[in-house]
């Protein structure tokens, strides 16, 4: 005889464990076994890593009614108003990935217990989703960043009628499916190909924001030979025009033999400050030729690969360039990042 079961009783609730699906319920019933084969609190919710009171109250809801589902989703108690203000601070400043991990710091620092279903739950009526958080560079300067854009704004406003300012970048797209998150049946497990190549296509573009025009060029490597080819091609592109052209401080935009062709051409640079790739808008033209070549999509060859970027680049982004307004816009505004230790 145990202290809850006679042989037979135990019997069955041992049974029943062995083919209870739900962890959940599964770990309530180890509890009361070990309670009823005599074991202490803290044991149990050691070997549970459950909070004492969690188990304390697991085993009196049992000797009470014999519950064993949890209720609500599976919380045994629900956060205080200051406790829940507690979390709520402690998930701002701390990105978990898995509901699980959340559960176990809310069972250690406030005694309660929620499954991952009513954590969920919890977290979606506080404001919570499950997305990426925004990436910004961890060595960006404000200040130095707010100076560029008056000093961008300024420049916008006292430009002759035949200037251009082009934002220049060079980007290396690898023959490789870039697997990304999409609307997929639930259940359902999708598979696409990998592709094993590590060939890669090198491309410096220059985007006018005033007309939306992009122009791409490729390279067996970007180097500061391909750049002052590249300004030169600008130049014969735009014979008159006053060109100015925003750029990263990247070894071969600022290599002695691309000073000399800046000269040369006629072209006026500004560099943009370290880490600061929000203030180059053809970053994000970069993102959108992800989205519509490489993300999810597997191409067997590397022809056909390099056959959709030319297809991209001189058919679709012409065709579309005025639906991408919204997204290739000049309102910079300068990132203070600040960089969180984990405790």
């Amino acid at each position: 005889m145990g202290l809850l079961f006679d042989v037979q009783r135990r019997e069955e609730w041992i049974l029943r464990h062995r083919g209870e699906r739900d962890r959940r319920v599964a770990d309530r019933i180890k509890a009361v076994l070990w309670y009823d084969e005599g074991h202490t609190m803290v044991e149990i919710a050691y070997r549970l890593f459950l909070s004492e009171q969690g188990v304390r109250d697991q085993i009196n809801d049992f000797i009470k009614s014999e519950k064993i589902k949890p209720e609500n989703g599976g919380s045994v108690a629900q956060l205080s108003g200051e406790n829940a203000d507690k979390l709520l601070a402690h998930l701002d400043d701390h990105t978990y990935t898995d509901v699980r991990d959340i559960c176990a710091y809310a069972r250690a620092m406030f005694h309660v217990t929620y499954s991952r279903s009513g954590m969920s739950a919890w977290l979606h009526r506080n404001g919570f989703t499950f997305h990426k958080p925004a990436g910004v560079p961890a060595k960006a300067d404000g200040t130095a960043q707010a100076a560029f854009i008056a000093a961008y704004e300024k420049l916008k406003k006292t430009l002759p009628d035949n200037a251009k300012i082009l934002f220049l970048d060079g980007v290396h797209p690898t023959h490789q499916t870039r697997l990304t998150r999409g609307w997929i049946r639930r259940g359902h497990r999708k598979e696409l190909p990998m592709t094993p190549s590590q060939k890669r296509v090198n491309i410096f573009g220059a985007l006018d924001l005033a007309s939306m025009d992009l122009v791409t060029k490729r390279y067996d490597t970007l180097n500061g030979e391909a750049v002052v080819d590249f300004l030169t091609h600008l130049r014969t592109q735009n014979p008159t025009a006053v060109l100015h052209v925003i750029n990263d401080r990247g070894r071969y935009n600022t290599c002695p033999v691309v000073a000399d062709a800046l000269e040369k051409l006629d072209i006026k640079q500004h560099l943009l400050p370290p880490y600061s790739p929000n203030l180059n808008t053809i970053e994000r033209c970069w993102k959108i030729m992800h989205e519509h070549v490489t993300n999810n999509t597997y191409y067997p060859t590397f022809a056909a690969f390099s056959d959709a970027l030319d297809r991209f680049f001189n058919v679709t982004f012409k065709e579309k360039a005025r639906s991408f307004i919204d997204r290739l816009t000049d309102n910079f505004t300068p990132i203070h990042s600040q960089l969180i230790p984990h405790s």
